[in-house]
């Protein structure tokens, strides 16, 4: 048996954080991360719409990227003396990330971090609150997944929290914030959505319900995302649904190795972070290439570069026309191609933050976690220890995958 879960109701288009007006409730607490929100005036429209609902609302402002366990810590101690019966996150991945495990800590005070780790093993929510989720850039559709990243400073590690419970119970996906984005964040989210949708398609959970959503996300990224990045509005709206539909996809059809080596790669070198999107797309190709030795993922890769027009006579041919796509997307959005050559920012860099000495050391282990990270299992191929390396490496020298 098989499950498929999207937020009760979804409110798109422009205008559409209007729809906070017809929410019901007592209190409602809004997150929000660095600024971005307040300084385009989305933050006082949301509140003055929950005042407008008749609720009373608290603000817990300064979610920093990459949200901290202490963080989500920190939200559910305001979450517990405030008493909301709505959380609203509101901003990119990062703010709606930490809500979410704020959420389940606000639920169940006693739970640890560990626990909330567990695999699909989060108890029942919404005995205290409701989740909306505002989502304001293109790339993470956290606010329609089952998903949230949270990191652990003290190791290192960003891990993933999986669970149905933490679906969002609304959505708002309304262009008009996207439209604020700088184009660097235009260009990493964008190649988050274009993962999402990849990865989804050829996983080991796809099916009939999240094909459909994957492979018309692709469709539209292929149109619209570099249009996007060149400053193009009816393209940045445009992709402000694409991202949606993929995360709709990789929600219910999970992710591959290229989130797991993201994951475990983002927050564990001592010279700054490799941003999510941008290790998205200088992982995605290699990844494609390893998981092509699989046959059934080989056909997919050929159903997707079918459906997007890039020709090819054969599968191997296609998977190879895919990958040399996508190193030309990440071209024309200014994303290295590979670790050494990551600089500040996710730009392309002769010298990268990380240096080989580091990587080196640090290589066994970050393979060890990527190996558990919990979007490993569905990845079409499953890779040993040493493979993982092997791909690691080929992921930092920017080398051909041949095995």
């Amino acid at each position: 048996m098989a499950r498929f879960t999207l937020p009760r109701d979804l409110y798109h288009g422009k205008g559409s954080l209007e729809a906070l007006k017809s929410f019901s409730g007592k209190k409602a607490i809004i997150c929000v991360g660095g600024g971005s929100m307040k300084r385009n005036g989305f933050l006082d429209k949301a509140s003055s719409y929950l005042k407008e609902a008749g609720m009373e609302v608290e603000l817990f402002e300064g979610i920093e990227p990459d949200p901290s366990v202490e963080t989500v810590m920190r939200g559910a101690e305001v979450m517990q003396k405030f008493e909301p019966d709505w959380i609203i996150a509101m901003g990119g991945g990062s703010p709606i990330d930490a809500a979410k495990a704020m959420w389940i800590k606000y639920e169940y005070p006693d739970i640890t971090f560990e626990d909330m780790c567990k695999v699909f093993g989060i108890p029942p929510l919404r005995k205290k609150a409701r989740f909306c989720a505002i989502s304001s850039t293109s790339g993470t559709a956290t606010e329609v997944t089952a998903f949230s990243i949270i990191t652990d400073y003290e190791k290192g590690i960003k891990y993933p929290i999986a669970d149905f419970e933490i679906t969002p119970d609304v959505a708002i996906v309304d262009s008009e914030l996207a439209e604020t984005m700088p184009v660097h964040l235009v260009a990493h989210t964008g190649m988050d959505a274009m993962t999402h949708a990849i990865e989804a398609y050829v996983s080991t959970a796809n099916c009939n319900y999240t094909d459909p959503l994957a492979i018309w996300a692709i469709k539209m990224i292929e149109a619209d995302l570099v249009k996007s990045y060149n400053g193009d509005m009816d393209s940045r709206d445009k992709m402000h649904d694409a991202q949606c539909l993929a995360g709709m996809a990789f929600s219910n059809a999970l992710l591959g190795i290229v989130h797991s080596m993201a994951h475990k790669t983002g927050a564990a070198f001592k010279n700054g972070h490799i941003i999510h999107g941008a290790a998205n797309a200088m992982y995605l190709p290699k990844v494609i290439k390893f998981n092509s030795k699989d046959e059934t993922a080989k056909k997919r890769y050929g159903e997707i570069v079918d459906y997007m027009g890039l020709g090819g006579s054969s599968d191997d041919e296609k998977v190879d026309i895919l990958i040399n796509y996508l190193r030309k997307m990440n071209d024309d959005l200014n994303i290295p191609h590979c670790i050494k050559n990551y600089g500040e920012g996710g730009v392309p860099a002769d010298t990268g933050i990380v240096p080989e000495d580091e990587f080196l050391e640090k290589l066994p282990g970050i393979a060890a976690n990527a190996l558990l990270d919990a979007c490993t299992g569905s990845n079409p191929r499953q890779p040993s220890q040493e493979e993982m390396e092997k791909l690691l490496k080929c992921c930092y020298y920017d080398t051909e995958v041949d095995f």
